[in-house]
Formats: structure tokens, C-alpha cells, sequence
């Protein structure tokens, strides 16, 4: 298949964490054509300039955004700081697929994005639209979007893991105790103090301790699950590595349900689910294993305390948790096969 046959693809803000990890994985996927590439500050450069591992491949100059040919596009991925794609997305034309990556229209009620986010949202008519990208759970409608709304990292780990449980009635709804540990790329690229290497090497530290912006995503997809209000308690911690997503969870079963039912009820739900890996009873998932990759490892271990489990899940922030789910949604929308491109084996040691 020659580049003119290929699914025309732009990228806006390809001067990110995701920006790069979508040319990385988008550079090998058989059926796209990365046709275009933006960088605000950037423009005019070589993507090379930027990222020099892509140095061999043939991509297009950096640009600003106001400067695309629209109708030489068919899908663009946003990898924009939240607050920006909302606005732009009103401006393109209907024939272009939107994968958006942050989280202008994961939230549906419009009250809790301004919340937290601090403005209003600025396309709620848009809102009304976006299909929420958690990619096993949302297939059927990811299929007839438009416009999808990517989950958050911290979102997809804790998602994928009790949202099968919740829907069964294995485990109730309170408590749910989320302790989430990330690499240091899910701050982004941007300078910032609080991920200096001084800052972070040789230590761990939690911080959103009093609310974080993934607390209503989660809750919204739990609640779903659940037929109801779900409430959880939720710390994230930054740890000195550079990508991975490890959350350990508590939760109290429902009554007579044990550990080999929540594994049985995740071989049930994820068999045809290419990504995921359920580990055996006991056994630890470990972000290194899934490094690079768009897999999520999970699993369920005995807790000392009567009637309560433990999980643990884990992903690669930047792929999983970000530009490969990302692609993931688009082999769906696309009708292509659902692992096309996206067949990365761990990066180890």
C-alpha cells in the first residue's frame, strides 16, 4: 500500500512526550501516513530537531497549527495541554476524525471540568458527542465516533481493573482505596521544578493529596460500572523512573466472592482482549514488564484482612496510558485490526 493510500494522519503538539511516542508508533503502523506535525514553538523545524532518534524517518517539517492543510488530513490526534483542544475542534472540517489525548472531553458533565480544570468548557455541544476511549470497555461505540475522548493513565489502570468487577457485583463500592504510583514523563515535557532529576532522584513523594484531576474520571467510569454514585480514595506518587503506571488497590469483596473470582471474571471479560494480562492469583505485575508497550498486566492477591482484596495493575503510562490506546482507538474507528501496529514486545532490563 503506497503513503496515498494510507490513512492521512496530523498530529497536533508532536513535540510531547505523546507527541513523540504517537510518531514512534504511528512511524510502523502498515496503514497511516503521518502527513502532518505540529510544534507552537517549534515551527520550521525538523522533527529530528527535536526528537533526533527519528532522524531516519521521512516526516514533515514542524508547523503551527494555523498553518495545516486540512484537507490533506482524514485523523488527527490532539496531544495538546488541556484546555486547547476544545476550541480548535469547533474549527475543523466534519470529514476529519478526532482521537483527542487530553482532557477536554473525558468529564460529561460541563460543571465538573470547570471545577477542575478552573474555566469553562468551551464546546459542550462537542461534548455531547465525544465517546469516552477506555478501548476494551467501549468498542462498539468507539467504532461509530467522531470524536474520542482518550482516558487519562491513572484512569486506565484503575478502569480496566474494577470496572469488570463492578458490573458483576464482586466487589462493593466502598471502599476502594487507590494507591497509584508514575514515572516522571506523566508530568510532560514542559520545565517544570517538581520534576528537575535533583527533585526526584532517590526519592518518592505523593502529591494531589487533597484531589486530583483524575479522581471525577475514574469516579465517572466506576459509577457507570456500578449502577450508582462510586466514591474512591485516590494518592498518586511520582517515582524516579522515566515511564510506568503501578496502582495498587483495596477493595472489599462482596459476600462469599474470592480472588479466583475476580480473576475468573477478568478471563471472561478481557478473552478477546488482545492487551490485556491476567497474571495468576498472588502473582505481581511489574511496570518493567509491560515497558514500551500497550499491554496492562493485572492481579489479585489475598489480603490479610477478611473479606478484602488487593490488586495490582500496571501499564506504560506513555503507550497504554496515552498515544497507544490512542492508536488502539483509531484501529477501531477505522475498522482495522484491533493490535495492528501496536505489537511491541517489553523493553527488559
Amino acid at each position: 500500500m503506497s503513503n496515498h493510500d494510507n490513512l492521512r494522519i496530523g498530529i497536533l503538539g508532536a513535540s510531547g512526550y505523546t507527541g513523540g511516542e504517537l510518531i514512534r508508533l504511528l512511524s510502523r503502523h502498515p496503514k497511516t501516513y503521518i502527513g502532518a506535525v505540529s510544534a507552537e514553538k517549534h515551527a520550521g523545524k525538523s522533527v529530528a530537531e527535536i526528537f533526533p532518534q527519528f532522524r531516519h524517518l521521512n516526516l514533515p517539517i514542524l508547523q503551527k497549527i494555523d498553518d495545516f492543510q486540512w484537507d490533506s488530513l482524514d485523523l488527527v490526534f490532539c496531544a495538546l495541554p488541556h484546555g486547547m483542544t476544545q476550541e480548535l475542534v469547533t474549527r475543523l472540517p466534519k470529514h476529519i476524525k478526532i482521537i483527542d489525548l487530553s482532557a477536554d472531553f473525558r468529564l460529561r458533565q460541563p460543571s465538573l471540568y470547570q471545577h477542575w480544570y478552573g474555566h469553562p468548557h468551551r464546546a459542550i455541544d462537542l461534548q455531547a458527542q465525544a465517546i469516552y476511549g477506555l478501548s476494551e470497555v467501549y468498542r462498539r461505540e468507539i467504532a461509530r465516533a467522531t470524536l474520542v475522548a482518550c482516558p487519562g493513565c491513572y484512569p486506565t489502570a484503575a478502569q480496566l481493573a474494577l470496572i469488570p468487577l463492578l458490573k458483576d457485583g464482586l466487589i462493593e463500592t466502598t471502599p476502594i482505596m487507590i494507591d497509584a504510583k508514575s514515572g516522571i514523563s506523566g508530568a510532560g515535557r514542559e520545565l517544570k521544578q517538581n520534576s528537575l532529576f535533583c527533585e526526584t532522584i532517590e526519592g518518592i513523594h505523593a502529591y494531589g493529596v487533597n484531589g486530583h484531576r483524575h479522581i471525577p474520571e475514574i469516579e465517572q467510569g466506576l459509577s457507570d460500572a456500578a449502577g450508582k454514585p462510586v466514591s474512591i480514595s485516590f494518592i498518586p506518587h511520582l517515582v524516579p523512573m522515566s515511564r510506568g503506571i503501578l496502582e495498587t488497590i483495596y477493595v472489599r469483596l462482596a459476600l462469599d466472592v474470592t480472588t479466583t473470582d475476580i480473576r475468573e471474571c477478568w478471563l471472561k471479560i478481557y478473552k478477546n482482549s488482545h492487551f490485556i494480562d491476567i497474571l495468576l492469583v498472588g502473582s505481581s505485575p511489574e511496570t518493567r514488564h509491560v515497558r514500551g508497550t500497550n499491554r496492562c498486566a493485572m492481579s489479585v492477591l489475598n489480603n490479610p484482612i477478611p473479606g478484602y482484596a488487593t490488586i495490582l495493575v500496571t501499564i506504560d503510562n506513555l503507550v497504554k496510558g496515552a498515544s497507544g490506546q490512542a492508536i488502539q482507538n483509531m484501529n477501531i474507528m477505522m475498522g482495522y485490526q484491533e493490535n495492528l501496529g501496536l505489537e511491541h514486545i517489553a523493553l527488559f532490563p
